[in-house]
């Protein structure tokens, strides 16, 4: 049974409109793409889909209340709401400097969530 996906990529700017064929799960054939990116694209999207998360932690003690945070790579789709519930109410103490791992480990992968912002410490 063949099955049909069409995706828009999101490999480069152009956001090229694919349409994937699958065969019990397998890419058989990618269609519309422009680059070598929107066939990696559409691989990886029907059979691995992963993301990059971004978002907040409060921070203790600092010059702004907030640092910006994101996973150092992409991690499974299925495993974004559990790093989400790891970072909500997480709390950290000043100074923080950018790359700075504030999870290892996040939702059970081997991805660490890092800080994307330096903040220094109130005195």
């Amino acid at each position: 049974m063949t099955e049909k996906r069409e995706i828009i990529c999101i490999g480069c700017p152009i956001g090229c409109m694919l349409e994937v064929s699958m065969e019990y799960n397998e890419v058989e054939v990618v269609k519309g793409y422009s680059c070598i990116k929107g066939k990696n694209y559409a691989l990886k999207e029907c059979t691995n889909p992963t993301r990059i998360v971004t978002s907040s932690v409060k921070v203790i003690n600092g010059e702004l209340n907030v640092v910006s945070v994101k996973t150092e790579s992409d991690i499974p789709k299925d495993k974004i709401a559990d790093c989400i519930r790891e970072l909500r109410g997480l709390e950290v103490e000043a100074p923080v400097k950018s790359g700075d791992i504030i999870i290892k480990g996040v939702a059970g992968t081997t991805c660490n969530i890092i800080a994307t912002k330096s903040i220094e410490k109130v005195l």
